[in-house]
């Protein structure tokens, strides 16, 4: 883990704010968040939730998902702040006893999210969340990069490829290439 980096939101196009309950705004400090979803039953799981769940990454501002995240740098005054926030909301909505419980499980979630920030900044990252046998949550974090040289024509726009999978678990994957298509 690189010091001082962490996961932003990214959004390439306005799906996420479709396909989510609520949709995190880009540029947000995030964690994967798959303790949202501790007290849900698979069965449970339903449309906007169900997608947020196999393949959401929680916003640290607005508590919405975010389809896609990206490592940049934090200052440490950032990562308190995000700490802060992860804290209240963790007591907030999840029932923490007290504060330092909440402030611990939050520094828990943050390092977690931190220790997949060993790529270089700009490095994109998408997940795939599936519970398993048991029904326990199983996330799968893939890595996304810039190509230097892109195979197609798109313009200016970036073309992502896939450089690294974490797990065999199969993925979902987003059509990039068709989300570039339909840009204005």
């Amino acid at each position: 883990m690189g010091p001082g980096l962490m996961l932003r939101t990214l959004r390439l196009d306005p799906s996420d704010t479709l396909i989510f309950p609520l949709a995190a705004e880009p540029g947000e400090w995030a964690v994967p968040g798959g303790f949202q979803f501790w007290d849900d039953a698979p069965e449970s799981l339903t449309a906007k939730r169900q997608q947020a769940f196999r393949g959401g990454f929680l916003g640290l501002a607005s508590f919405g998902w975010s389809t896609l995240v990206e490592v940049t740098e934090i200052t440490a005054e950032a990562r308190e702040a995000a700490l802060e926030a992860l804290a209240a909301h963790i007591q907030a909505a999840h029932g923490a006893p007290d504060r330092d419980a909440a402030r611990a499980a939050a520094a828990e979630e943050l390092a977690f999210a931190q220790s997949l920030c060993d790529q270089p900044p700009g490095t994109v990252f998408a997940l795939h969340r599936s519970h398993d046998a048991d029904g326990q949550i199983r996330e799968a974090f893939r890595t996304l990069h810039r190509r230097d040289a892109p195979h197609h024509d798109f313009g200016a726009l970036p073309v992502f490829a896939i450089a690294q999978v974490e797990d065999d678990a199969p993925l979902d994957s987003p059509d990039l290439t068709a989300l570039i298509k339909a840009r204005p």
